[in-house]
């Protein structure tokens, strides 16, 4: 049986609110789980402790016993300290293309005539 620790929904319409849960990857999101490991709400500010709250006891001891994280989930862990810290590759969307690239090459040549004179 594959393990995924994930996040299952609730809340109420455009409120939502996680319960962090480890459960069969084959189970439908807010369906069936094994355990409840803590709870997520995005609603609160960043650096609030309330945000997420985890029973990292129980974290690991699913992660001991092969349980795969989600990717969203490996980061709350990650921030928590309870997983060190995965490199990530930046994707190549976010770069101008190359249309912009010229635009940006012109700009800021017309930018730097007035200083030259």
């Amino acid at each position: 049986m594959s393990m995924k620790i994930r996040l299952a929904r609730g809340g109420s319409k455009k409120r939502p609110f996680y319960s962090i849960v480890a459960t069969d990857s084959r189970m439908p999101r807010d369906g069936r789980f094994l355990e409840k490991l803590g709870t997520y709400n995005p609603l609160l500010a960043k650096d609030d402790e309330k945000r997420v709250v985890m029973n990292l006891d129980r974290v690991t001891y699913w992660l001991g016993q092969g349980a795969q994280p989600t990717d969203r989930i490996a980061r709350m862990l990650e921030a928590a300290g309870a997983r060190p810290k995965a490199v990530r590759a930046n994707p190549n969307s976010a770069k101008p293309g190359k249309a912009m690239a010229e635009r940006a090459t012109k700009k800021a040549a017309r930018a730097a005539e007035p200083a030259a004179e």
